[in-house]
């Protein structure tokens, strides 16, 4: 009690500089680690002609994944026992250094270290985010900055691809990670001198490293199962299987653990709190609905409408600035009309459900125009939705396990991300496969070897590349009269093969946002005002 009633003196007379500072300093954090976390998704074809190293393309984005998201769990634990401060200012160095290293590559393998070295940083920074707003901001007030920061967020996801075109179509793809760095300092240069220390312990603190090993050796190899399976190795193959069964031996290890240790990384006693129960199972699903779309929306434009490349990425910017657009509104909402966190979330959820059933009713012949009011939707439910479930679990655990609460909510969403993406990407690749043999004509089979069709099976290129199209017009026209007449119906029959495909994935992104919708029902009415000591785990 005495400890929460010196935070809450602290705050109401923390001088206004230190507040802007810190918020100005979180949210430039929060904006720098997040574009550059999507920045290297447009410079990854020139980096893989400078460095080589094809077969490794997608660890340069999976070991970003991995330490990022092994990193939140434990910076929200540390800054717990230690302090924020000090832990914003190391996050940052990291990042800084991270992007500097990953600047000088000269393999690919150098390249996914000082990747993954650098997700460490952006895994501090982002669970640090929300955190700084429960500490510089009082109950009621956690809306409307949560809002902010969750914007903040999807505007910076959305700069990123596009800043890293800019920059290695002018530069160099090395500017891609040098560029961040005079800002990472400026922050630094911030948080050590403007940053308020907004929790000072002098108890004596036991790192539960047991705990912090198991957990690692838990996600890790969770998080490559779901990457490599259906991709890498085959769902069924012992590689996979025996990736998950160790992960699940980690995870009862962790549990184990943690039931025993004098300050577990997760207090298993959260889990009594039904609001964080409830907030973290909506992560999970909002995590597995919105996290993946934003890879299949691009494909959808691109494969069954016919857009070009580059188009198809712009069109993701309605749904950004959308989802932006969102999280202010709620934020807002939450702070001036009382903390209607289930009434919001609903909401969210049923507009978001809306957009993607919409998505559901699309086929090749709808317009532009249409699609991307369907995504603006979407993007406005998920905007919504972003900031409400942190706000509440903020506003009930007690402040010694705030940060550990708020970490566990950012862990989830991205978890949640990568489970989708793992189902949706089966089911994606069976439903094309099954629905392009079963409605190609007989008179395509005939001339097409099996082999080839496997091919175009396993990468249909011919609708996403210019080059890829035009070498199988080419060979569609050397069979002679009937070639161009067979060359369409073969791109007629993979372009409706995969609408078919894309709806399916659809549909499951609308019945997870359905789940959530259930399961944000059980979420409880939680007053701002209230004071966070007066609720029991």
């Amino acid at each position: 009690m005495e400890n929460h009633l010196q935070l809450e003196a602290f705050q109401s007379n923390l001088p206004r500089k230190q507040v802007i500072a810190a918020l100005v300093g979180t949210m430039l954090s929060m904006f720098l680690g997040s574009m550059f976390m999507t920045i290297a998704s447009t410079a990854m074809p020139r980096i893989i002609t400078d460095l080589g190293g094809f077969s490794q393309y997608t660890w340069v984005f999976t070991s970003y994944i991995i330490t990022e998201t092994i990193a939140v769990p434990i910076t929200g634990k540390l800054s717990d026992m230690f302090g924020r401060k000090w832990l914003l200012v190391i996050g940052m160095a990291i990042f800084t250094l991270g992007s500097f290293l990953s600047g000088i590559s000269q393999s690919i393998t150098e390249l996914i270290i000082y990747r993954a070295f650098q997700g460490i940083g952006f895994g501090m920074m982002s669970a640090l985010g929300f955190i700084v707003i429960a500490d510089i901001f009082p109950p009621e007030e956690r809306g409307k900055y949560g809002g902010l920061m969750a914007g903040v967020f999807g505007l910076s996801t959305l700069i990123g691809p596009t800043l890293g075109g800019f920059l290695t179509d002018t530069f160099s793809w090395r500017w891609c990670f040098f560029a961040p760095i005079p800002l990472g300092v400026i922050i630094i240069i911030i948080f050590i001198f403007l940053f308020p220390q907004l929790k000072i312990s002098h108890e004596k603190h036991r790192i539960d490293y047991l705990g912090v090993m198991t957990m690692t050796l838990f996600i890790g190899p969770l998080i490559l199962a779901l990457t490599w399976g259906g991709v890498d190795y085959a769902w069924t193959s012992p590689v996979i299987l025996g990736t998950l069964a160790f992960s699940v031996v980690m995870l009862v290890a962790f549990l184990f653990i943690e039931s025993r240790a004098e300050e577990p990384v997760i207090p298993l006693g959260l889990f009594k709190n039904r609001v964080m129960v409830v907030s973290a199972m909506v992560g999970l699903f909002m995590g597995a609905a919105f996290f993946p779309v934003v890879t299949f929306i691009p494909l959808y434009f691109q494969g069954v409408l016919g857009a070009a490349a580059t188009e198809s990425g712009l069109f993701l910017t309605p749904m950004m600035l959308s989802a932006a657009v969102g999280s202010f509104i709620s934020g807002q909402t939450l702070s001036r009309a009382g903390g209607h966190y289930r009434l919001q979330g609903t909401i969210g959820f049923v507009i978001s459900a809306v957009g993607f059933f919409l998505l559901t009713m699309m086929n090749p012949q709808t317009s532009y125009g249409v699609a991307v009011v369907y995504i603006i939707i979407i993007g406005l439910g998920n905007g919504m939705i972003m900031p409400i479930h942190t706000i509440a679990v903020q506003n009930t655990v007690p402040y010694a396990v705030m940060g550990t609460a708020t970490s566990m909510i950012q862990l989830l969403r991205p978890l949640g991300g990568v489970f989708g993406l793992a189902i949706v990407g089966s089911i994606l690749n069976n439903t094309f496969a099954s629905t392009f043999l079963g409605n190609l004509s007989s008179d395509v089979k005939a001339v097409v070897l099996p082999e080839q069709l496997a091919a175009i099976v396993d990468n249909p290129q011919a609708l996403v590349s210019p080059e890829a199209h035009a070498q199988m017009q080419g060979m569609f026209e050397g069979l002679g009269g009937q070639g161009p007449a067979l060359f369409e119906q073969m791109l007629t029959t993979l372009r409706e093969a995969l609408n078919t495909a894309l709806i399916q994935v659809f549909m499951v992104f609308f019945i997870v946002t359905i789940l959530g919708l259930i399961t944000n029902f059980f979420l409880k009415g939680i007053p701002p005002h209230r004071r966070r000591e007066d609720r029991p785990f």
